[in-house]
């Protein structure tokens, strides 16, 4: 394989996350009881034999930076191995925020030259699938490909969401892309992007230059239509599990694809790595499970202590489900608490919050109910299905008893 390069573009604030997106990238929304959404391409590219990687942020970077640490957790430390965070900064007139996905890859084209790879990848940080990006390259090599664009097959319904290609039949892995259109609002195009990109190296650094200044300074909507006008631009099949987490709800769902019998993303088997010294995961004692809990269906970690009922819900590190608490179909992050009477139902619950004595927060079949980082829920408080907390209120901010559906705490 060529000497590769990886770009990962790990995300900013997105809004229709909200309250789960206020203190951190997309891409280190915690996933899966133990992960964190940037684990799954870190964890392709480790398999992949991929080494070398660049990190493209610029929204509150902390946990992210936490989490990545010098790569270690990924083999991507040693003489010829790397895992750099890539923020913006100030230089000679030639810097400034990242303006856009392409604009990002732009301002890191000096780490780019000083690795000098063959190829580059550009990719997503925020995506859950699994790929072997050896297979991915070996296309674009085998196509005399300039760019590779890979893609996943989505319903009509959701065409206005994605970039959309017409993929010639030239191969079962994918072929030419003849037609292209970001986001759409109509379309029978139904291969949508999966925001990973291959190209030569000297054809990206070219194309990056020539977009426009007053473009959007996006793949999908600069670079890609134009490549297309004179280089050859592939599309390569993705067949896999995809998981988009863009929204809460699909955040939820796609979560909730690792349970039941037979799992639509069995993560167990996917070899998917994480830094398991952040929040001292590694040091964390083996679950307390007391006599009077009741566990199905239910992922939960080291740390956690459940002596209420839970059932069909994921449980990170750290979290406390007291006697006499119901958890169902809800996810709680790092070290929340559930006290004693306090009933949970299709709720996200942030790192570090509190659910007091005798609660009722959220609903069977609704709306999710979503607790921002770090909050304390008084003794007694209802919230339905459809309410969302604001992160770090402390019990007096909450300044009635009931909180219907649609209303925000703040």
């Amino acid at each position: 394989m060529p000497q590769v390069l990886a770009m990962i573009l790990a995300g900013g604030r997105v809004g229709e996350l909200d309250v789960l997106t206020f203190y951190r990238p997309k891409s280190v929304l915690p996933y899966g009881g133990l992960y964190r959404v940037i684990d799954f391409p870190m964890s392709n590219l480790m398999h992949s034999d991929i080494e070398n990687v660049g990190i493209l942020s610029q929204y509150r970077p902390f946990e992210l930076i936490s989490h990545i640490a010098n790569g270690e957790p990924w083999d991507m430390t040693g003489r010829h191995r790397q895992a750099v965070i890539l923020p913006p900064f100030q230089g000679r007139g030639s810097s400034d925020w990242y303006k856009g996905t392409a604009d990002a890859v732009y301002q890191n084209t000096d780490f780019i030259r000083m690795c000098d790879p063959e190829i580059v990848v550009v990719l997503s940080g925020d995506h859950i699938y699994r790929m072997d990006y050896r297979r991915l390259i070996q296309f674009h090599l085998e196509k005399n490909a300039d760019m590779t664009v890979a893609f996943t097959k989505v319903a009509p319904e959701a065409s206005s969401r994605f970039g959309l290609a017409f993929i010639e039949d030239e191969d079962p892995r994918g072929g030419r892309v003849t037609q292209y259109r970001e986001k759409p609002r109509n379309s029978n195009l139904e291969w949508a992007s999966l925001t990973i990109y291959v190209f030569r190296t000297e054809l990206l650094i070219a194309a990056l230059e020539e977009n426009a200044p007053n473009s959007s300074h996006e793949f999908g909507k600069d670079i890609i239509p134009m490549l297309m006008e004179k280089h050859r631009v592939y599309g390569y099949r993705h067949s896999g599990y995809w998981g988009y987490t863009r929204t809460i709800e699909e955040y939820f769902r796609t979560s909730m694809d690792i349970l039941g019998e037979k799992p639509r993303l069995d993560i167990r088997s996917w070899q998917l790595r994480t830094n398991m010294a952040d929040r001292s995961i590694r040091d964390r004692p083996p679950p307390f499970i007391g006599p009077s809990a009741s566990i199905e269906d239910t992922f939960f970690h080291c740390g956690c202590t459940i002596k209420g009922r839970v059932a069909h819900s994921i449980l990170f590190p750290g979290v406390t489900v007291e006697e006499g608490a119901v958890v169902e179909d809800s996810i709680l992050f790092f070290d929340s608490t559930v006290l004693g009477g306090t009933e949970i139902r299709r709720t996200i619950a942030d790192t570090g919050c509190v659910m007091s004595e005798r609660c009722r927060i959220g609903d069977a079949g609704n709306d999710l109910a979503v607790i921002g980082m770090g909050t304390v829920i008084p003794e007694g408080v209802s919230i339905r299905g459809g309410v969302t907390v604001h992160p770090k209120l402390k019990a007096d901010s909450f300044s009635k008893k009931e909180y219907a559906r649609g209303e925000v705490v703040q």
